[in-house]
């Protein structure tokens, strides 16, 4: 009898630890999966990959705060270039280097390229956007990031709520991605595109 209830408590213990353990790295490799998808759109946005008749754009990733569970990737080819363009002005739009797109996704004009849905229960439960000052999804009034890649460098054109500012832009943000036992795990965006999947914390 002693030894039975030795080794029945061995067994909860160590199906408990599992259980945790399981979850800490599902909760773990969703935030590498969100960091390589924006790696991703970095590499294709500076490589200038094309999709059909798409050269020469920016790639980006888009959250909402709508939509917790998933996130898009997005090709930034609306509208054409222009020299009024928000983030990428061009005197002569007709040149090779003008790039095309407003550093916002525009679901309406065919830019998705991917959509991906978290699973496990696992939500992006807040993100947030720093210019002068954070503002988040959580307590505050943002719910939409856009984050664009394009050539010639690294440094992201981060949109909030749908809008890029040239005059004030947002240099950095962080993303929470929660599981439902409440463990998170952050997601951080860098003003040089430094991407890291296991930030200490966000605002």
């Amino acid at each position: 009898m002693v030894v039975l209830a030795i080794m029945t408590v061995i067994s909860g213990v160590v199906l408990t630890s599992q259980s945790s353990f399981n979850r800490t790295l599902t909760l773990a490799n969703t935030a590498y999966d969100i960091a390589l998808t924006l790696r991703s759109a970095e590499t294709y946005g500076l490589g200038s990959r094309a999709i059909g008749s798409a050269t020469n754009a920016g790639y980006g990733v888009d959250f909402q705060k709508a939509t917790p569970a998933s996130f898009t990737l997005f090709i930034d080819t609306y509208p054409a270039p222009s020299s009024s363009s928000p983030c990428h002005p061009k005197a002569d739009p007709s040149t090779p280097d003008a790039l095309p797109g407003d550093c916002v996704y525009e679901a309406a004009q065919g830019e998705k390229v991917a959509d991906y849905t978290l699973g496990n229960g696992i939500v992006i439960s807040n993100f947030c956007a720093y210019t002068s000052s954070w503002s988040c999804t959580s307590g505050g009034s943002l719910t939409s990031l856009d984050i664009v890649f394009a050539r010639p460098n690294a440094d992201p054109f981060i949109s909030a709520n749908g809008s890029y500012a040239p005059a004030a832009p947002v240099t950095s943000a962080c993303i929470t991605v929660s599981s439902p036992q409440g463990d998170s795990r952050f997601v951080s965006i860098t003003a040089s595109g430094a991407i890291t999947a296991n930030a200490t914390s966000c605002p």
